[in-house]
């Protein structure tokens, strides 16, 4: 990787999951959206909360909680729907809360320790109080 890809500013969209904060990458996310009506698939594994109408196109959404293994809430009027496109699919992540949009240098991402280290899980961000998990949400799907 070349000095200046390792350096370069980066935008990430932070939001919280079970009181916990994870970012993505800003350019993989289409867009953000409240909650809506899911309707429920039959025989989808249990983190699969349904499919919903996205402007004409059906949206599968995935409940992040269940498939990061957090216990899921009954309660989804404050949650968030994350779409992103994955090489020309959509897909919708239900989240907690959005918390901001950051920029930050690639070099500021730590790599996840063995312990915790897992597909999903792109990096650690220390920011100043508080550790961000970086997402790649590509590889929960």
């Amino acid at each position: 990787m070349a000095a200046s890809s390792i350096s370069a500013d980066i935008q990430l969209v932070t939001f919280f999951l079970n009181g916990e904060e994870y970012g993505i990458d800003v350019m993989r996310v289409r867009e953000i959206s409240s909650m809506t009506e899911i309707t429920k698939t039959a025989n989808s594994p249990h983190y699969i909360k349904g499919i919903i109408n996205l402007r004409g196109s059906i949206v599968p959404i995935l409940s992040l909680r269940s498939r990061l293994g957090f216990p899921d809430t009954d309660d989804d009027s404050m949650s968030f729907i994350a779409v992103m496109d994955f090489k020309g699919e959509l897909t919708g992540f239900a989240i907690d809360e959005i918390s901001d949009v950051i920029r930050i240098k690639r070099s500021d991402i730590q790599p996840a320790m063995d312990s915790v280290a897992q597909p999903w899980i792109e990096g650690i961000l220390n920011s100043g109080e508080k550790l961000i998990v970086l997402l790649n949400l590509e590889q929960l799907i």
